[in-house]
């Protein structure tokens, strides 16, 4: 079978990329409004941070009570799951605030543009 189009060059594809990255970075940024970050988005990183920490002691402390009332281990395996959910919390917050729960691939391609043009878009 043969193609009726030939592919386009990898060069102009990678300037197709790079002026629709530089549309979206000015969709962002006017959708910020004028005062440059969106007024929603620190409630919303709060919101969300006490709902990671609030969930994971939630989870851990029900899975550890489930687990002493079937094995009849007293409170042990509660305040032991209860910590490990404390744990897990805390890092799912460092995960938010480092910005590791982007979009799989999508925060180190963006650090390699950055670093590859100056930072500048």
């Amino acid at each position: 079978m043969t193609e009726r189009r030939k592919p386009e060059p990898l060069d102009r594809l990678d300037e197709r990329l790079r002026r629709l990255r530089a549309q979206e970075d000015g969709r962002r940024r006017s959708a910020a409004g004028v005062g440059g970050a969106d007024p929603r988005g620190g409630l919303g990183l709060a919101l969300r941070i006490g709902v990671e920490l609030v969930a994971a002691l939630v989870v851990g402390g029900g899975i550890g009570f489930l687990l002493d009332r079937w094995l009849g281990s007293g409170p042990w395996l509660m305040v032991v799951f209860f910590l490990l959910g404390a744990a897990a919390g805390m890092l799912n917050v460092y995960r938010v605030m480092s910005g590791m729960s982007q979009a799989v691939g999508y925060a180190g391609e963006r650090r390699r543009h950055d670093r590859h043009d100056g930072g500048q878009g």
